[in-house]
This record gives C-alpha cells, sequence and structure tokens, in this order.
C-alpha cells in the first residue's frame, strides 16, 4: 500500500512537472508566411514573433519550416514575456537585393532580449552584386547590411545556423551579456570585401565554439569593449584570421580584455592571430589575451601585432598608437607561414607592448627557417621557438 501511494505521488509530481513548464509552438506558415521565395514573408514573421514575444508559457518556440522565405529588414524587439523563445530555423531565409536594402544596417536584427535561441536554418545575404558594384571605380555603393545582429541582449544562443554571403558581416553581437554561438558555418568568397564572419564589441561573457568560416575579411573580429571571450574549435580560411581590433580610431575608447583562443586552425588566410589599432593616441588596451594550440597552414602574417594601422592616410601619419597592450601569451603555434617573416610585434613607441610570453612555437617558411621582427616589445620567451625570438 505504502509502494502505491509512493508511486502515485511521483506520476502526481511528474504530470504537474509537465504542466507547469508548458511549452507553446508557433509556425510562421499560421501567420501568413508563404515559403516561395519571392513574397514577403517579413509581415508574417513579426505577427509570428509578436505572438511568440507576448506568450506567457515559460517555453516558446518559433518555428520556421523547411522553405524558402523571401524576408524585408526585420527587427526582431524585446523585452518580452516569455525568457525562453526559440527561433527554430528549418527554411532558407534569402535577403532583398542591395538596391532595395539601401542604407540599412542590418537585415535580421534581434534587440533588447533576455533569453533568446537561433538554432539551424540558412542565411542567404545575396550579396555578390554588391561585391560586384564595389568593384566598380565607376559606381557608388552603400555599405551593405550585416546578415544578422544581435544588440542589447543577455542570454543568447546561436547554433547550427549557416550563413552564406552576406552584403557586410555576417554575424554581429554587440551590447550584449553571456553569448553562445556554436556549430555555425559562414561562407563567402575570398574576395568579397568586408565581410566578417562573426564580430563581438562592448560584450561580455562569449563563447564561440566549434565553428567554420570561409570568408573575405576577418574571420572573427573582436572590438572594443569585449570582455571574457572564450574561442575554441574555430576553424578560419580563407579570410584575414582572427583580430583583435582595428582599436584606436577614437581618443575615448573601452579596452579589450580576457580573451582566449585555443586548438584553432587557419587554412591560407592573410592572418592568423593579430591584434590591429591605428597608429594615433587613444585610451585603450588589450590585456589578458591567451593563444594556446593553434595551427598554421600556408598563413602569409601567422602571428602579428601591428599599432602603425594607418589606411589611406586617414588622420594617423607621423603619429603613435595609444593602445596599451599587455599580458599577452603564445603557447604551441605550430605549422607554416606564406611569409619569410612568420612572427611580427611592431608595436608602439609610445605604448610599447608588455608581458608577452612565446612557448613552444613551431613555424617554417617554404621548408626554410622563418624569420621574427621586434619593435618596441617587451616580453619572455621559453621552450623551443622557430623562427628565433626577437624578444
Amino acid at each position: 500500500m505504502t509502494t502505491l501511494i509512493i508511486i502515485n505521488y511521483l506520476l502526481f509530481l511528474f504530470f504537474f512537472s509537465l504542466l507547469s513548464s508548458t511549452n507553446a509552438d508557433l509556425n510562421v506558415a499560421d501567420y501568413g508566411a508563404t515559403g516561395d521565395g519571392k513574397t514577403d514573408a517579413s509581415p508574417s514573421f513579426l505577427r509570428a514573433w509578436n505572438a511568440a514575444c507576448n506568450s506567457l508559457e515559460s517555453q516558446t518556440t518559433l518555428y520556421v519550416p523547411r522553405k524558402r522565405y523571401f524576408l524585408r529588414p526585420v527587427i526582431f524587439q524585446g523585452p518580452c514575456r516569455s525568457s525562453n523563445i526559440t527561433v527554430h530555423l528549418d527554411g532558407i531565409l534569402v535577403a532583398p537585393d542591395y538596391i532595395e536594402m539601401g542604407s540599412t544596417d542590418n537585415w535580421l536584427t534581434f534587440v533588447g532580449l533576455n533569453g533568446v535561441s537561433v538554432v539551424g536554418g540558412f542565411l542567404d545575404g545575396q550579396g555578390a552584386p554588391l561585391w560586384l558594384c564595389k568593384g566598380s571605380v565607376l559606381k557608388k555603393c552603400p555599405a551593405g547590411s550585416t546578415s544578422l545582429a544581435v544588440y542589447s541582449s543577455k542570454n543568447v544562443v546561436i547554433s547550427n545556423l549557416t550563413s552564406i554571403d552576406a552584403k557586410l558581416y555576417h554575424v554581429v553581437v554587440h551590447s550584449c551579456e553571456n553569448v553562445e554561438i556554436e556549430g555555425v558555418r559562414i561562407y563567402a568568397p575570398d574576395d568579397s570585401p568586408n565581410t566578417d564572419g562573426i564580430h563581438v564589441q562592448n560584450t561580455v561573457n562569449v563563447r564561440i565554439l566549434k565553428t567554420g568560416i570561409k570568408t573575405g575579411d576577418d574571420c572573427i573580429s573582436i572590438g572594443p569593449g569585449t570582455k571574457n571571450l572564450h574561442i575554441n574549435r574555430v576553424a578560419c580560411g580563407p579570410g584575414h584570421g582572427i583580430s583583435i581590433g582595428s582599436l584606436g580610431k577614437g581618443l575615448e575608447e573601452d579596452g579589450v580584455l580576457n580573451v582566449t583562443v585555443t586548438n584553432a586552425v587557419f587554412t591560407g588566410t592573410m592572418n592568423g592571430l593579430r591584434i590591429k589599432s591605428w597608429g594615433r593616441p587613444s585610451n585603450g588596451f588589450v590585456k589578458g589575451v591567451v593563444f594556446k594550440q593553434v595551427v598554421m597552414n600556408n598563413v602569409h602574417n601567422p602571428i602579428l601585432i601591428d599599432q602603425n594601422y594607418c589606411p589611406w592616410s586617414e588622420g594617423c601619419p607621423n603619429q603613435n598608437s595609444g593602445i596599451k597592450i599587455s599580458h599577452v601569451t603564445y603557447t604551441d603555434i605550430k605549422g607554416t607561414s606564406a611569409s619569410q617573416v612568420a612572427m611580427k610585434f611592431d608595436c608602439s613607441a609610445t605604448s610599447p607592448c608588455k608581458g608577452i610570453g612565446l612557448k613552444d612555437i613551431k613555424l617554417t617558411y617554404q621548408h626554410q627557417p622563418a624569420e621574427s621582427f621586434c619593435r618596441n616589445i617587451r616580453g619572455i620567451a621559453r621552450g623551443v621557438i622557430t623562427p628565433p625570438s626577437c624578444l
């Protein structure tokens, strides 16, 4: 009898837990979305989003079926009543051409949210016509639009998403907290201009995991105000590598603190691990960076600190970078360089790099010894260092 009472009680708790953690599933097709790749589905997506956002259920899933949906720029606005919204994409979202987008900054924007996940699916940014326009000196072209932007949000997950041919950046995370990006795939040709894979700025606690990026600019770019960023198991190439910066464009700028890159592979990229700052005064900084267990395959600049960045001589000739770079370590970096100078540390004369550490570096150039270059840098080398350290 006692056993029967216990079983009944446990069953009651089980069914009560199911009821108390109710789940609402919403399908964009039920809100009028036509998946023919031509009809504008953005009004239907917004109606479905508003229903999800205002849901009183503890978990809400907004489902996008396996079809092609043409979307004009959409803002998925918060705050929401539901604190756990999943946008489950089985379909392909197709962007308008650059002429219709005009000067719009972003195609798909999530803003002001707490607890949102974007899972699966494809984003087709339709960037090729804009890249062609930018390649012509006779045409005036817009800068382009980021495919997916997340602003001023907390507890965000982006997983198993594929982004192709963004007009500008593929994914931007700005002014957020607690963000995880995992299993994302990004594709654009190596000559596509300004198509950064993932850009993180003014954001705290970010993890980028198990992600593959092939693009025409930085695979991952890290802007001012980024703190506690962990990058693990990222494959980059083609592209411009993983870049902290460019920093120091303005005098007043937040610093970059605690960045870790581990188990990364770079193949045929312009850069591998780069820290880049404008060659002019700034009060920003880079501190607490760990690069560890990285493989370079024919990378032009495997290890690079460049504090004399001054494209088009824009307000920085004959000046020195004010960005203070300190406590940066490179451990177990191996592979091949596409240039003879495999390690280049070109630091500021007025703000020298300090606390730079090298350990177990093995980089070769065309089966020959490579070289290293140092200017205005202080640090320590340990273990076997190839090319020989200039610290």
